[in-house]
């Protein structure tokens, strides 16, 4: 049974939920969801070598620069001892699209993973205010077709 990694930074609990939708999706599918908070995860797990897809989510806020989600940031900070060199990688995340950068921490945590090597599998989801149950499992369902192909 192939292995996904789901870790989310949440404030409102939007974030939370939105990564609860997603773990829906993929346990449907057949594979062997693990969902944690990002306090609870060190960035070495993130690539461990038994995951085929890790998935990350933060809340943004701030209107002056963007800003992770508090638990977030030292697991963003940290990154770097991830391993994520060929690893596969999908990034959703809340936020409010009054904010001059609407999910800033959506593309932050993309662009970090990136440049560590991942392979970003799918766009990224981006939902303004609350989620949207159809939109995300919409989502999750071609992350998870992608990742079977």
């Amino acid at each position: 049974m192939s292995k996904v990694l789901i870790v989310y930074g949440s404030t409102t609990g939007n974030t939370e939920t939105t990564a609860e939708y997603i773990a829906g999706v993929f346990s449907e599918r057949g594979f062997d969801v693990t969902l944690k908070s990002a306090e609870d995860v060190s960035a070495p797990e993130l690539g461990n070598g038994d995951n085929v897809l890790t998935l990350l989510g933060s809340s943004t806020w701030g209107d002056d620069e963007i800003e992770l989600q508090d638990d977030f940031i030292p697991l963003y900070e940290d990154m770097d001892n991830a391993n994520l060199k060929d690893r596969k990688v999908s990034v959703f995340g809340c936020g409010d699209s009054s904010y001059t950068y609407f999910c800033g921490a959506v593309d932050a945590i993309e662009e970090k993973a990136e440049k560590l090597g991942a392979t970003i599998v799918g766009d990224s989801l981006k939902i303004d205010g609350d989620p949207d149950r159809d939109e995300i499992c919409d989502w999750a369902g071609k992350v998870a077709d992608a990742v079977q192909a």
